[in-house]
């Protein structure tokens, strides 16, 4: 089960429409061993494609540095898809390398970048093999202390 609160889920979200058609991507970080995403972390889609999302390697060899000096590890791996529903295509599962992350897909393809829900679904990949898991959005600090 992956486990984000309100204000990860609305920035992956508003990052996923803002670059409809094309695809987004990113990393939500979060202490090592922890399984908490803490640390939203927008990245560029190197392919600019409405059909394929690349990190840019120098990025994410820098952002992976920046996550070892933090003891931090990817928790949540981001992409959008925008004419498909948001289920793992035969390039993200040979893609996904990180077997303790959640794959989060985003699917754009009913309203685009306009105003409407989107389908947001997670998944644990591990050597290819995918299964779905429940997602539980919890309210961010600043909602529970008000």
């Amino acid at each position: 089960m992956l486990t984000i609160d309100q204000a990860t889920y609305d920035a992956i979200v508003a990052h996923a429409k803002r670059d409809h058609p094309d695809e987004a991507c990113g990393i939500v970080a979060g202490p090592e061993g922890s399984d908490r995403p803490v640390r939203f972390i927008e990245m560029v889609n190197a392919a600019g494609s409405p059909t394929f999302y690349e990190f840019d390697s120098t990025d994410l060899f820098q952002l992976y540095k920046d996550m070892d000096e933090r003891d931090e590890e990817p928790v949540v791996v981001y992409h959008s898809h925008t004419a498909t529903e948001a289920y793992p295509s035969r390039t993200d599962i040979g893609l996904a390398s990180e077997p303790n992350a959640h794959y989060v897909l985003v699917s754009t393809r009913e309203h685009g970048n306009n105003e409407g829900p989107v389908e947001f679904r997670s998944y644990s990949i591990v050597d290819g093999v995918v299964t779905e898991e429940d997602v539980t959005i919890t309210p961010t600090e600043q909602e529970e202390s008000t």
